[in-house]
């Protein structure tokens, strides 16, 4: 028997035979999970000749922004962020399985702080807008070492 079409990248009849069910439903688990990925703004941070970083980013209606890099320990960096709606914002950085939170706001329109990096680590500054409409946030970051 031959395998019929299919769209790219799902496997064949024969494929999926040979994965068994528990393999296809990790197959359809990863398709579900594909749209929730597309909430996500991620952006890199990229620092210019003076260790500054400037940008102003859009969080559609209940999504998020994300701005990440690395830093090496004790690097510090002064961050401020003004926003047209509340947001809720936090910094983190992933240890293990373990997500820490060096700062952590809900219902802010505008913030600032300096982060003082504890490890190396990619730490992550992170919008989430919970209203009906898109929201703009302009962030400036400074690094110092």
């Amino acid at each position: 028997m031959m395998d019929e079409p299919r769209p790219s990248g799902f496997p064949s009849r024969s494929a999926r035979r040979r994965l068994g069910a528990g393999s296809l439903r990790c197959l359809l688990c990863a398709a579900l999970l594909v749209p929730a990925l597309a909430r996500a703004q991620l952006v890199d941070i990229a620092w210019d000749a003076q260790g500054g970083f400037k940008r102003e980013l859009r969080a559609e209606a209940g999504k998020f922004v994300e701005l990440c890099g690395k830093l090496g320990s004790d690097t510090k960096v002064d961050w401020r962020f003004d926003a047209d709606a509340s947001t809720n914002f936090n910094i983190h950085y992933h240890e293990g399985k373990a997500v820490q939170f060096p700062s952590k706001e809900d219902g802010v329109r505008t913030s600032q702080g300096t982060l003082v990096a504890k490890s190396e680590q990619d730490y992550c500054w992170m919008w989430s807008n919970k209203t009906a409409a898109p929201v703009s946030v302009r962030v400036e970051m400074t690094k110092r070492p």
